[in-house]
């Protein structure tokens, strides 16, 4: 792998990645299209990472600058979502094996939550990478339990793996998650970049993958779960499932 892209919406959800890239090494960072993306090494490979910024079209940018400006070779997405799933609790981590927009309707033309001329509503990550993330997340939460439940009052938190749906909406009350466990039974989390990503990467050959720690559980008291979530704890999860994947695919 000549280059890795490593995507988040918010600062917090990168941890201290860009901070271990500086400290171990030269880093160049470009801005384009008012973004900083970050070139240089982390745990020994070579990345480009950068802030892509909340929603889909900011997800598809970036994902685009990176694949056609940077040259990578794939991309992963790390950052937090909401549960969607009965099964799925706050400081469960989900690995995305597929992708959807549950806000796409462009029916009556084509199926609701089709993507108009690609012929398909999921888009599958990449295997490989994700056995990697999978991997990553049970080796950290392994270690860390006793630590996550001293520091964060995170409880037993899980591994899983499955659907995760994006859309451009911050899904805040039950009926919204009731909604989307009617259309999508088997969607365990929520969240608002990862299916563009899986898009623009399904559009141009590049292998993609997404890791969501789960901040809230996209009900009314989401707003306030999250905030506290990434304030946190979200950084502590980034950087130490990222050292992890980083030096599995390294």
């Amino acid at each position: 792998m000549k280059r890795l892209g490593i995507m988040a919406a918010l600062s917090q959800e990168l941890g201290d990645l860009i901070a271990q890239m500086r400290a171990g090494g030269e880093v160049r960072t470009v801005t384009l299209g008012m973004r900083e993306y970050h070139v240089g090494e982390a745990h020994g490979v070579p990345v480009v990472v950068t802030l892509a910024r909340v929603g889909k079209v900011a997800a598809a940018a970036t994902a685009s600058a990176l694949i056609h400006v940077f040259g990578v070779d794939a991309i992963v997405f790390t950052g937090v979502a909401g549960g969607v799933h009965a099964d799925v609790r706050v400081g469960d981590i989900v690995v995305a094996d597929a992708l959807l927009q549950h806000d796409l309707d462009a029916s009556p033309f084509f199926p609701r939550y089709e993507v108009p001329l690609l012929d398909r509503t999921r888009f599958d990550a990449d295997r490989a990478f994700s056995d990697a993330l999978m991997t990553a997340a049970r080796g950290f939460i392994e270690t860390h339990a006793d630590a996550l439940a001293q520091r964060f009052a995170v409880s037993e938190p899980r591994v899983h793996r499955g659907l995760v749906v994006s859309g451009d909406r911050f899904i805040a009350s039950q009926e919204a998650v009731n909604a989307l466990r009617d259309a999508f039974p088997d969607a365990l989390a929520v969240e608002m970049e990862g299916a563009a990503l899986a898009q623009v990467c399904y559009e141009h050959g590049v292998p993609c993958a997404v890791v969501r720690t789960i901040s809230d559980t996209a009900d009314a008291e989401a707003p306030l779960s999250f905030a506290e979530f990434l304030t946190a704890i979200a950084g502590a999860y980034s950087s130490g499932l990222l050292a992890r994947f980083l030096t599995l695919v390294g």
